[in-house]
């Protein structure tokens, strides 16, 4: 009941109040129990005026002494207060006609803000303030301070929440969903823990705010982790149910493509496509999560998967984020399977109509073998006759919400479900494999193969701009190829990067003997491929590009790499782009040019990458500083991020929490999808009861 829209109850709140609530993604009762304050005022005391400190918010009282309205060096409202122990100012450089009437000397008044140091007094500037008696009651609870939007006020926003905890516990709205769980781990019940985290008490002496609440979070981050838990793991179970073709093994087909490879798999290569071969053989659909370092040769373990399925008699689709990296996976496959009986096309949003439409019908009849594409290879216009298999490549760029539509989308054979394999150079910090690749079985591969060089990162301050010109300008007259990143295509004024056109320009002009090329996402599909295909065979010395680039051909004659702006990229982003270089025998340089102003995040950031070439580790600290949402890209994906919980601090509730979820699943809990409903909304029932 409390998951229902607002409009169910007409007679709760006004029509203007849910239009706001809706502003701060509040649709429900459950929404609303569940905005939790980021902090807490202490209003249940008052200090001393001599005890207070700068830097610091305190809640003092005393009597207004003078009142003045200054106008220079620009309009003021000065009012000073006094208690027993010393005086203060407030001060309003923002203020309206009547406020000025409100302060009149004689009066007391009671005042809450942060103290600051003026010239002549400590100061309070803009705080919280009320006329009082002298003797009037202080508040007994914590005050609330919550997270707010435009047209919303902080005591608006704490009188609705209050409003729909007395409406739930006056109509017995809520029970708990597990109660023989929730008696056995001692937690507070719920909607207790909701009273507590909006109105906490205050705490006992020697005691702090964060301590008398402890108990009550924790119910909450444990029942966001199990509803967590429960989807992802509610989604594993059910793949256990499906059905899957299986695939037969081939010696013969595996012998001649790994002669046309040309090189021996690494240990970890081999460990990886043995898990593969396994689910495979199986008649289970297969769901697993491929994930290796920058350039550790997962594209090789796929690939040999995806023979193996197509020699068996179905069809596989290979799908990449962009159509550089479909082309060059097409370019490899095509190598690779030189000898063999197998058919492989392309199909990319690029192809004319009349190419795409004999592709269709080649589809569908079960003339090709394996489909390399972008995601057009998923619309519905393409009909495979007997899909398989299907490996999306760099998985991150679709979010987790598009995987999980693949997957509803893929029964292409009656009532059999295609294996999936997601491949990500991305590497999954663990937590996040615990959480929000629960669904998945997970293959990695931490080895580069042999030969690979390592490749060396500098950072490079904006002002020495010249001297990494030179720099370059040696780079090329060697024989190597560079790459300049820049992230922005336009102009923007709010952040004044250098841009790629710009940067394009001058570079051309510098060097003269050198070909400088362009390369970003608004270009067309062709134009792109020709300058990559010019830049792979040499015909290019420095290409400027956007982050285009970051997943892309492999140019084993590119060397260096700069990147502009470079504070203002994720960790991942800046790793993946760095393994652009170093592809080939030649040693490899990765410039990050940075600018002045550097923020301690950003400081942080770029030490990291300095310090380290491991993307496991780098991954892990791109986590702590990006957080779940933005590293997964949850906030376009239709899933919401943890509101409550943080994968950093809360790994051990996370392990009871899945521990927790697949017990309840395996008994098939009848309270699961209500459950769910509240926590999840718009998602499907996990258990079909």
């Amino acid at each position: 009941m409390i998951d229902k829209p607002f409009e169910t109850f007409s007679d709760l709140f006004t029509k203007v109040q849910i239009q706001k609530l809706n502003k701060l993604a509040i649709h429900n009762l459950f929404d609303l129990i569940l905005y939790l304050p980021n902090r807490y005022e202490d209003r249940t005391r008052i200090f001393l005026i001599k005890d207070v400190s700068v830097g610091q918010s305190y809640q003092v009282q005393g009597q207004i002494k003078h009142v003045d309205v200054k106008y220079f060096p620009r309009k003021n409202l000065i009012v000073t207060i006094e208690d027993q122990s010393s005086a203060l100012q407030m001060r309003f450089i923002n203020f309206y006609p009547n406020q000025v009437k409100q302060f009149r000397e004689g009066e007391w008044v009671r005042v809450f803000g942060e103290l600051k140091q003026g010239s002549l007094f400590k100061e309070f500037i803009h705080p919280d303030y009320e006329i009082v008696n002298p003797d009037e009651a202080l508040e007994q609870n914590f005050k609330p301070i919550y997270s707010l939007v435009s047209g919303i006020r902080q005591k608006t926003l704490a009188t609705l929440i209050q409003k729909g905890i007395r409406y739930i516990k006056e109509n017995n709205l809520f029970e708990e969903f597990f109660p023989e769980l929730i008696k056995q781990k001692k937690f507070p019940p719920f909607i207790d823990a909701v009273d507590k985290l909006h109105c906490p008490p205050k705490p006992k002496e020697g005691e702090v705010i964060e301590e008398t609440i402890t108990s009550f979070r924790q119910r909450f981050i444990y029942d966001e982790l199990l509803s967590n838990q429960l989807f992802f793991r509610g989604l594993y179970q059910a793949r256990k149910l499906k059905q899957a073709p299986e695939i037969q093994f081939s010696l013969d087909l595996h012998n001649m493509v790994l002669k046309n490879i040309g090189f021996s798999l690494t240990k970890k290569q081999i460990n990886a496509w043995h898990e593969i071969m396994d689910d495979l053989g199986k008649s289970i659909p297969m769901n697993r999560l491929l994930q290796g370092d920058v350039g550790s040769g997962k594209t090789v373990v796929a690939s040999l998967a995806a023979f193996q399925a197509a020699r068996s008699g179905y069809q596989v689709a290979f799908m990449a984020p962009t159509e550089i990296l479909a082309e060059q996976h097409m370019s490899k496959l095509s190598s690779w399977l030189v000898g063999t009986s197998l058919r492989i096309e392309l199909l990319t949003g690029s192809l004319s109509i009349k190419d795409k439409e004999l592709l269709y019908k080649k589809i569908a009849a079960g003339e090709i073998d394996i489909v390399v594409g972008t995601h057009a290879l998923f619309q519905e216009k393409v009909r495979f006759k007997s899909l398989a298999f299907y490996i999306i490549d760099e998985q991150h760029r679709f979010g987790v919400e598009q995987r999980l539509s693949l997957r509803r989308q893929n029964q292409v054979m009656g009532n059999l479900q295609a294996h999936q394999l997601m491949m990500s150079a991305t590497p999954i910090p663990r937590t996040l494999s615990m959480s929000y690749f629960a669904d998945m079985d997970i293959s990695i591969i931490n080895e580069l193969p042999p030969g690979r060089q390592k490749i060396s990162t500098r950072l490079f301050s904006a002002k020495k701009r010249n001297d990494l010109l030179k720099s370059i300008d040696h780079e090329c007259s060697l024989g190597n190829q560079v790459y300049w990143v820049c992230p922005l295509i336009d102009e923007s004024e709010k952040m004044q990067l250098e841009t790629v056109i710009n940067t394009h320009q001058k570079l051309q002009k510098y060097y003269q003997s050198h070909v400088v090329e362009i390369i970003h996402g608004k270009m067309k599909a062709k134009e792109k491929d020709k300058i990559m295909c010019d830049f792979k065979d040499g015909k290019i010395n420095i290409l400027v590009a956007t982050s285009v680039i970051e997943v892309g051909v492999d140019v084993p004659n590119a060397t260096l790499m700069v990147i502009e702006n470079s504070e203002r990229l994720g960790l991942s982003q800046l790793h993946q782009l760095r393994g652009r270089i170093g592809r080939g025998v030649k040693k490899s340089t990765c410039m990050l040019l940075f600018g002045d102003k550097l923020s301690d995040t950003a400081k942080k950031r770029l030490r990291i990458i300095y310090d380290h070439d491991d993307g496991f580790l780098i991954a892990e600290e791109d986590l702590k500083i990006r957080g779940p949402g933005e590293f997964l890209g949850l906030k376009q994906s239709g899933l919401p991020s943890l509101r409550i919980a943080s994968l950093e601090n809360d790994e051990a509730v996370l392990n009871e929490a899945k521990s927790d979820a697949d017990k309840l699943l395996k008994i098939k809990h009848p309270s699961i999808n209500s459950f769910l409903h509240c926590w999840l909304p718009n998602h499907e029932d996990i258990v079909n009861t």
